[in-house]
């Protein structure tokens, strides 16, 4: 299934796979709806992905990124001393194990990468917690684990969560791992980025030396920065919820096949969306215009199970610079004529 017309490659390169491609997936990929955060639950869900990831690998150099706030959120439950960068990291261990697993019985070999990422400790973030981890509490509960566990607590849909800062990812540390199992071992699918990667912050006395950060970093930045970092062809950002939608959950919704930069800028497209989909977007736009203009990238933002249909835009939202007439295409359905959005769930995964 390879493909031998490689367009760009380092000096040394043994990849002949063509379009190289960072997917980024949540955490909560990892677990069903309704069902508690286990192991075996994990390894199932994990089974039910790997097939589609392993698929897009046997065509294309793939780089796989994955969320972690169900996981770290359920760690700090039981070790609450612990602070948030070691938690992400035994996430992280944790998921890529999972994962690992997982493509292995599809014949893809992965190598999981506890990957550093540098953010700035005076990061406004730190003074606005905003990333919500762990499960779902009732507000007399929230209060009380705020008071006994200092603890910052929001109102998520219509119950509370924890959060934590999510700072912005200043620079990657094993970005050359990485890239160098791409180039070099084209057979195994790296992961890395797990979590957003594990905060850290370098002491400004000693700049060599690394220090750990209390924080969640958002995946979807990290593999965002990523994807820039290895010069991608392409970043793609699985939701549970399908691509980009107009009025998203009401009957006249309607999802953008096709979006430049520009449009969703200037609509501030995804500021109301529910959920996590403001986060997906910036980074989408930031993947597309910080790349080589040259290079014609693009950006997916569309639903898991639709993940092997995305590069061809016959589902999900592609963000591009270029061929995008009006500079927004929706789409339309052949089938019945109707597009279904997808349901508009307000309460957030109950994990844990």
């Amino acid at each position: 299934l390879a493909r031998h017309h490689a367009i760009r490659r380092s000096y040394g390169s043994t990849s002949v796979l063509q379009d190289r491609i960072v997917i980024a997936v949540g955490g909560n990929a990892l677990q069903r709806r309704g069902e508690r955060l286990t192991i075996e639950n994990m390894l199932k869900a994990a089974a039910d992905m790997a097939p589609t990831i392993a698929e897009l690998a046997a065509e294309h150099e793939v780089v796989l990124a994955h969320g972690n706030g169900p996981q770290v959120g359920e760690l700090a439950l039981e070790r609450s001393a612990a602070t948030f960068d070691v938690l992400g990291a035994e996430s992280v261990g944790q998921i890529g194990y999972v994962l690992s697993q997982a493509l292995a019985s599809v014949g893809c070999t992965a190598a999981p990468i506890v990957t550093q990422v540098v953010v700035d400790p005076q990061s406004d973030a730190f003074r606005n917690p905003t990333k919500f981890v762990g499960p779902v509490y009732g507000p007399k509960e929230a209060h009380a684990l705020a008071e006994s566990l200092g603890w910052t607590v929001k109102q998520d849909g219509e119950y509370f969560r924890r959060v934590v800062p999510s700072p912005p990812p200043v620079e990657i540390l094993q970005v050359d791992a990485v890239r160098t199992l791409l180039e070099h071992a084209p057979h195994i699918l790296p992961i890395a980025c797990g979590g957003g990667g594990i905060p850290v912050s370098r002491v400004p006395s000693r700049p060599q030396t690394l220090q750990g950060v209390e924080a969640v970093i958002d995946k979807d930045a990290c593999g965002s920065m990523l994807a820039v970092d290895l010069q991608a062809d392409a970043f793609i950002i699985l939701t549970d919820g399908g691509g980009i939608w107009k009025n998203f959950g009401k009957p006249d919704a309607k999802e953008m096949a096709k979006v430049t930069p520009e449009y969703l800028l200037g609509t501030k497209a995804g500021k109301n969306f529910p959920g996590s989909m403001g986060p997906k977007i910036e980074a989408a736009i930031s993947f597309v215009q910080k790349s080589d203009s040259s290079k014609k990238v693009k950006a997916v933002i569309g639903d898991l199970k639709d993940a092997a249909k995305l590069l061809s835009n016959e589902e999900g939202t592609v963000i591009q610079e270029h061929n995008v007439e009006g500079s927004v295409v929706w789409r339309e359905r052949e089938d019945d004529g109707e597009i279904k959005p997808p349901k508009l769930t307000q309460d957030p995964p109950k994990y844990g």
